[in-house]
């Protein structure tokens, strides 16, 4: 069992380096000798991998466990910190007051806390944001507020608009976290399989129930008008629309705890970081464009090696064209929890363009891998991503 909340609060100006990582791609070339295929990738198509220095951005915050922006051009960035905060940084300076602080909503923290947040991509103009949390009683929460309507810098508290909740979270750890909005607008967010070890319940791939699936929903309608716990429409192009043997909000399943995943700002791409149960770690992959409904595996598979051969053969078809298989997986003699990634997509660094930059927690090294270069972090051939 892992207590992912447990290591991100290990200490706050640490926790922040790594949660930047992605975001302004802050990588150095790895040095431990287990792992000259990562070092294979230094002299790529680009040109010699640079040397980058890893440098503090902020301190004095309590677990932060990720950053983003609002997308509105005010060069800030909000950090929320697991407790049930969200600060931010303008300027070199985190602002003493919070953004918005539920702290009295939230269950924090071991895995739990608030975990998620993504700004409507209209948000300079309707002021609305998303927050992901597990509330006192441990329900996995996605909820809306809005921008204050007379400072820019902090959210209206009494503003709370439910999206969608997951009641009967059957134990506190593998609440996922990430929630984001796609390139076609719709929110997409990652639930994890209900916790303890080995998902006891089944969940993964259970079409029946959200847990151990991305959900993909447009909070710009409402299928649900006498719910007021559901205020979202189910996209008209998602996969399991109209099949009475699953839930419609599911875009894709058989995942573990997807922490964080990330869209190639580019491409459309999205890339997922799914925390392993004792052994493997992976990253899973799904093109832009994609129909959705790719079951990734588990529990029958940690990444690509046979976990829970149940039925028997499950292993062998799984791995054998009946899942999407990880584009990259590692064992932990290279590192423990992967915790996402960013495709880097900038200037500061072109030779960089197009590497995919993932973390580890536990360990100082960035893995960094490119789009054709799979195959060079895992022993196999990348499987077909169709």
């Amino acid at each position: 069992m892992k207590y992912l909340g447990l290591r991100l609060a290990t200490g706050a100006s640490f926790a922040l380096v790594g949660i930047f990582l992605g975001l302004l791609a802050t990588a150095k070339p790895l040095d431990d000798a287990t792992t000259p295929r990562f070092n294979d990738l230094i002299h790529h198509q680009n040109g010699p991998f640079p040397v980058i220095q890893i440098q503090p951005v902020a301190s004095g915050l309590t677990s932060p466990v990720t950053v983003t922006n609002a997308g509105d051009g005010g060069g800030r960035l909000f950090i929320i910190e697991q407790v049930g905060r969200i600060r931010i940084l303008a300027g070199g300076t985190v602002l003493p007051t919070p953004f918005l602080d539920i702290h009295e909503l939230v269950s924090c923290c071991s895995e739990q806390g608030l975990l998620g947040l993504a700004f409507h991509p209209d948000y300079a103009n309707n002021g609305f944001f998303y927050v992901y949390y597990t509330d006192v009683a441990g329900t996995l929460t996605i909820a809306r507020y809005s921008v204050s309507a007379g400072d820019p810098n902090v959210a209206d508290p009494d503003s709370h608009y439910p999206i969608l909740s997951q009641l009967h979270q059957p134990y506190t750890n593998h609440n996922g976290g990430q929630i984001a909005f796609g390139p076609d607008g719709y929110l997409y967010g990652g639930l994890g399989d209900g916790g303890a070890g080995g998902d006891p319940g089944e969940n993964a791939q259970n079409l029946q129930i959200w847990l151990g699936k991305v959900l993909r929903v447009d909070i710009n309608g409402d299928d649900f008008p006498g719910d007021p716990a559901r205020n979202y429409a189910v996209p008209p192009d998602n996969p399991f629309v109209g099949n009475p043997n699953a839930l419609e909000e599911i875009w894709a399943y058989g995942v573990r705890n997807p922490w964080r995943f990330s869209f190639d700002r580019m491409t459309g791409d999205l890339l997922m970081g799914d925390v392993g149960q004792g052994a493997w770690e992976e990253i899973d992959f799904q093109p832009a464009g994609s129909a959705g409904g790719q079951n990734y595996g588990w529990d029958v598979l940690e990444a690509m090696h046979c976990y829970e051969d149940d039925p028997p053969g499950s292993c062998d078809q799984f791995l054998n064209g009946g899942s999407t298989l990880p584009v990259l997986e590692y064992s932990h003699s290279l590192g423990c929890s992967v915790t996402g990634g960013y495709r880097y997509r900038s200037q500061l660094y072109p030779q960089l363009n197009g590497l995919f930059l993932r973390r580890l927690l536990l360990r100082t090294n960035l893995g960094r891998h490119t789009p054709r270069e799979w195959d060079m972090a895992k022993p196999t051939t990348p499987p077909n991503h169709a």
